[in-house]
């Protein structure tokens, strides 16, 4: 599981906004890119090539679920 500590300094690589753990992936909070990366073994693939771009009703019902506003 990745730590909070962790958590609290990783951003997402292509836009630097905020990451909110999400089942066994970090999603980005930035609306425009809608990252989703996912994490093997307790270690965060950050490679932008080999994230996910989510459509914007899952990335708004993800970052709802983790009290974060959506426009």
């Amino acid at each position: 599981m990745v730590s909070q500590e962790l958590l609290d300094i990783l951003c997402c690589p292509e836009s630097k906004a905020d990451l909110v753990l999400d089942g066994d992936t970090l999603v980005s909070t930035d609306k425009k890119t809608r990252r989703r990366y996912r994490i093997e073994d307790d270690i965060p693939i950050m490679l932008i090539d080999e994230s996910e771009q989510l459509d914007e009703a899952t990335w708004k019902e993800i970052m709802k679920k983790h009290g974060k506003e959506v426009d």
